[in-house]
């Protein structure tokens, strides 16, 4: 379901799943990011702190507020750097607790009701040695946690029927 891959100093998340649902529903779904908060761990606290008046678009800036650690609330900000409708788009952080964050969100039908959705995500962590560390003994395991989060939640409001 989700795999991590480490090249460079960088670790590179993965997750492939199929949803049965056409690929512009896919695509209303995920393009809107008023729906992040449905499909993120409840425990992290997550919430947008910024106006959302669109679906994403190239130079969105979106802010959030989320918890890193158990009771330490972070700010964090992402901006939508490309967008290909229907088939993709990507968003980085500007501001927040990577030192790189990269995540392309792909989406592919598979027939006229089955869409792939790719989440790829390529980031760094700060702190060189320490954040190595960080990485192996909590970083991954939460990332695989929401990533798994997110993959359970999304069977269950498109596949489950």
């Amino acid at each position: 379901m989700v795999e991590i891959k480490s090249h460079s100093g960088i670790y590179t998340l993965k997750t492939v799943q199929e949803l049965n649902i056409p690929i512009t529903q896919a695509w209303d779904f995920f393009s809107s990011p008023k729906n992040l908060q449905e499909i993120t761990p409840n425990q992290m606290g997550f919430r947008i702190t910024s106006d959302l008046d669109k679906d994403v678009y190239p130079g969105q800036i979106i802010t959030y507020k989320v918890g890193i650690f158990p009771g330490v609330k972070q700010n964090w900000v992402t901006e939508i750097t490309h967008v290909k409708e229907h088939e993709f788009f990507i968003d980085e952080q500007r501001f927040g607790p990577y030192s790189m964050w990269h995540h392309e969100h792909w989406f592919e039908a598979l027939s006229n009701d089955t869409t792939k959705i790719i989440d790829k995500v390529s980031y760094k962590i700060p702190l060189g040695v320490l954040g190595r560390i960080l990485q192996q003994i909590f970083i991954k395991k939460k990332l695989i946690e929401i990533f798994e989060h997110r993959y359970t939640t999304l069977d269950k409001l498109f596949n489950e029927k």
